[in-house]
């Protein structure tokens, strides 16, 4: 079996030459050359052949390695392993849409042949920084979408149809809220057809558990 061809980008020098020493040392991996610059990333990444990449997310305090990434993976077949120091969601998520098989960090180092021998094989598991990062990330996301659609619904439902709504998810009939509210039964429909074309669903229970699970509920006050 051949070795595992692996060029290393890394404008730190000490990690670079640690690194390049470390994994000389691994059975079935041959470091091919070392870049410690974008220029000279580009150049090698043109000019080398290699099957891993492993590349430093930020080159000269810029965050070249994403672009440089993109570069690799236009060629075709070799695999990136973003290396870096930080664990920084906004980089992690711009690695994965470039491409990388993985998001490793440097104090980590250790687990890096293994994921070099993973991404040769196409068997790249997600580290589980990287894991749980994306999983912050993606909660982070989920909250902004419902406070977004909590001030959507907000903007559409007037006080009046939100205490309706509430009285309605209490369990109370249409006419025991015409009764509590001291207005008609014909305006609590009203109120209902109304909150029905806004909110959607085919039910007034519907919309109210709806408006419950978006924490619309205790709203009205300060909404008055």
């Amino acid at each position: 079996m051949n070795d595992i061809r692996v060029l290393i980008v890394e404008d730190d020098p000490d990690w670079l030459r640690g690194l390049s020493a470390y994994l000389a040392s691994e059975p079935g991996i041959a470091v091919v050359a070392g870049a410690g610059t974008t220029e000279e990333a580009a150049k090698a990444i043109r000019e080398m052949e290699y099957d891993i990449v492993l590349m430093d997310i930020m080159l000269a305090d810029e965050v070249a390695g994403i672009g440089l990434a993109q570069e690799v993976l236009l060629r075709g077949g070799a695999k990136v392993l973003m290396l870096t120091s930080m664990e920084l969601k906004e980089l992690m998520f711009d690695a994965f849409r470039a491409g990388a098989a993985d998001y490793l960090i440097k104090s980590d180092f250790e687990r890096i042949p293994g994921a070099i021998r993973d991404a040769y094989r196409n068997e790249s598991p997600i580290s589980a920084a990287a894991a749980a990062q994306m999983r912050e990330e993606f909660r982070r996301l989920k909250e902004l979408e419902q406070s977004y659609k909590k001030k959507e619904l907000q903007e559409k439902i007037t006080p009046s149809e939100l205490q309706v709504l509430e009285m309605i998810d209490k369990g109370m009939s249409q006419p025991a809220i015409a009764d509590k509210l001291v207005v008609s039964i014909r305006t609590i429909k009203v109120h209902v057809g109304n909150i029905l074309k806004k909110l959607g669903g085919g039910s007034s229970k519907e919309a109210a558990r709806k408006a419950r699970e978006m924490g619309l509920f205790g709203e009205e006050e300060r909404n008055g």
